[in-house]
């Protein structure tokens, strides 16, 4: 993957909305997530740069809205967050992060973490039900590559690689792994597959 001094990930992530149809949507939730992340840094101005993107809309945790909207907002915070965060490519990852995190506190996330028990491979193997739940997108497929390794698959996902590299850390870390590492890499225009692994 390219660093972030040399991806133009703003031109990536318009190319990625261009091929949205209007059937493609995301929950409310995502939304403020990352502008809760934006107000964390105490920056208002930052703020409201990035809600000037979203045309006005206010959102619902569990309506669905276009995934455009959300394509451009994770460019604006990717932007935003990238001199906290040490590049656009750490912004993103701690985007998807605090994503999983504040899905899986959710009323629908813990009903699958209770499902779950303490089995971070069910956890894990839930990826395609979570996602579903979360857009109305893309396929996600979880294949083991070893007791604490594996390679999730995603086809047609809009947002950045590093994004979902920190929807998979999350997801990982929910049970308490540690040293997790998670590298990704994009396939085709929109689709990416995740090597993770963890002590």
């Amino acid at each position: 993957m390219e660093t972030g001094a040399t991806r133009d990930w703003a031109w990536e992530l318009r190319k990625n909305s261009q091929l949205a149809t209007p059937q493609d949507t995301a929950r409310g939730l995502f939304f403020t997530s990352m502008l809760d992340s934006i107000r964390g840094l105490g920056n208002e101005v930052a703020v409201a740069r990035c809600q000037k993107v979203l045309e006005g809309h206010t959102f619902v945790p569990f309506f669905s809205y276009p995934i455009p909207l959300l394509v451009r907002l994770t460019e604006a915070a990717m932007r935003e967050l990238s001199g906290q965060y040490g590049g656009p490519e750490n912004a993103a990852r701690a985007l998807g992060r605090k994503a999983t995190a504040d899905f899986m506190a959710s009323a629908v996330g813990n009903a699958v973490r209770l499902m779950a028990g303490k089995d971070i491979k069910l956890l894990t193997g839930s990826v395609q039900t979570l996602y579903r739940m979360a857009t109305s997108y893309g396929e996600r497929r979880l294949e083991w590559l070893g007791e604490k390794s594996g390679r999730l698959l995603m086809r047609r996902t809009f947002l950045p690689v590093p994004y979902h590299e920190g929807v998979v850390e999350g997801l990982v870390t929910q049970y308490g792994a540690r040293n997790v590492k998670v590298r990704g890499q994009q396939t085709a225009p929109l689709d990416s597959e995740y090597d993770f692994s963890w002590e």
